[in-house]
């Protein structure tokens, strides 16, 4: 028998090497024979059969879309259609209908109504949508929805002609549809609603009603004090109620303002020191010590719905036409206050998501459940607080903002609506 001498290390690093450096090479190769895929086929060129512009989608989508996943890459746009899956081909407009109730017919969000509507600069107006409008659902080039007027209602042609001669001044019953019910609105549109103790202090009240009476309304002669020398025909009559207050404890949160009920138009009748004034288009009782003011500019009705340009962190402070308790609750088409206003971002139009805010419960099923028990009701006194997570509930759409505040009407609602529930981005 033959033998060899010992190998030393050198030799056994050399082989070592020589071992890697094959597994490597065998390995490679491997690779190159059984891990080569073919490239997925190529689908039709971008707008291949498709006329310029918009068009529907295509008869067969299913093996189209597959084909142009499949060549797409991974970082594609956001998985959720934002298109619903029921959502109509073409929609004519009825009077009554309003941008949110559209939007919600098309999209799976309605504040996303800005990224699919069409500006068509050959339309009067294309920005308002109008009783009679054919309204129809398509897809660009990209693949990206669109929704356009494809047949304009006749209103336009009227709202487009002038006809230059002798006319009342008249406004047509059927204009652009709103972006939300007027009607829940109406009274938050052009009147104010929120006054700041300098401002109450100052402004005109009501000193006295005619014949003694406690209470006012239509017809009845009211006497204000503070209209000043050169008084206006006309203001409003405002009641002011309850504080709006920062989140705080024990109800000590900054005031951030106060809030007006309107009461009623007062149209003054002979003025002085105190003037004269009746009442007229009377919504509710008006008490001695009632504010008047003058209007407000009115806010438009055909603000866009879409989600804030900023992050918004706040909560609801105020239930209007509630007793300002705690206990006040809100469903769809009721307005809030919000805790956030201008300096914050929010302008009319912005969508805001609510949230109920989750309980503290106790866990006393946890560690040591075996001792909490056995103290009975003191036991689960003093086992470990957990806060729930907050879930969704409703939807708010902003109309109208101060400094610091906001009113928002709520347009869906899964559950009741109170103070302290938060809000934010949708």
């Amino acid at each position: 028998m033959r033998l060899y001498p010992p190998m030393g290390s050198n030799q056994i690093r050399s082989t070592r090497l020589l071992l890697v450096i094959g597994a490597s090479v065998l390995l490679g190769a491997c690779t190159s024979l059984h891990g080569v895929t073919r490239p997925a086929p190529a689908g039709p060129p971008a707008g291949a059969g498709h006329s310029p512009g918009l068009s529907r989608p295509a008869p067969a989508p299913a093996a189209a879309l597959a084909t142009q996943d499949r060549s797409r890459s991974n970082t594609s746009a956001d998985p959720t259609p934002i298109i619903r899956a029921s959502a109509p081909m073409t929609y004519t407009v009825k009077p009554g209908d309003t941008l949110w109730g559209i939007a919600a017919k098309f999209l799976r969000n309605p504040w996303a109504w800005p990224e699919v509507w069409y500006i068509n600069p050959k339309i009067h107006n294309p920005h308002w949508i109008y009783p009679g409008d054919v309204l129809a659902l398509a897809y660009g080039r990209n693949g990206k929805p669109m929704i356009r007027v494809v047949r304009p209602s006749p209103l336009r042609r009227q709202e487009s002609t002038v006809m230059l001669q002798p006319h009342l001044r008249s406004t047509p019953i059927t204009a652009a549809i709103p972006t939300i019910p007027y009607s829940a609105i109406a009274p938050f549109l052009t009147r104010p609603v929120v006054f700041t103790a300098g401002q109450i202090r100052r402004a005109p009240h009501v000193i006295a009603i005619r014949d003694q009476h406690q209470v006012a309304g239509s017809g009845f002669v009211i006497y204000v004090s503070n209209l000043g020398h050169h008084p206006h025909n006309r203001y409003s009559v405002i009641h002011v109620e309850q504080p709006l207050r920062a989140p705080g404890y024990w109800g000590f949160g900054h005031v951030y303002g106060y809030l007006g009920a309107f009461t009623g138009t007062a149209v003054v009748t002979a003025a002085g020191d105190p003037a004269t004034a009746i009442i007229t288009n009377s919504a509710r009782e008006t008490f001695p010590g009632d504010r008047l003011v003058t209007n407000d500019a009115p806010l438009p009705l055909t603000m866009e719905p879409r989600a804030p340009s900023r992050p918004v962190h706040g909560q609801i402070i105020c239930v209007v036409g509630g007793t300002g308790g705690q206990e006040d609750m809100a469903g769809t088409y009721d307005i809030v206050v919000v805790d956030r206003g201008s300096r914050a971002g929010l302008v009319p139009g912005d969508v805001l998501a609510v949230d109920h805010r989750g309980r503290v419960v106790h866990d006393p099923y946890g560690a040591f459940a075996w001792f909490f028990h056995a103290l009975g009701s003191s036991g689960t006194l003093l086992s470990p607080r957990v806060k729930l997570p907050n879930y969704r509930i409703a939807t708010l759409l902003v109309f109208k903002t101060y400094r610091h505040l906001s009113f928002a009407l709520v347009v869906a609602a899964s559950h009741a609506i109170n103070d302290g529930d938060v809000v934010g981005n949708p």
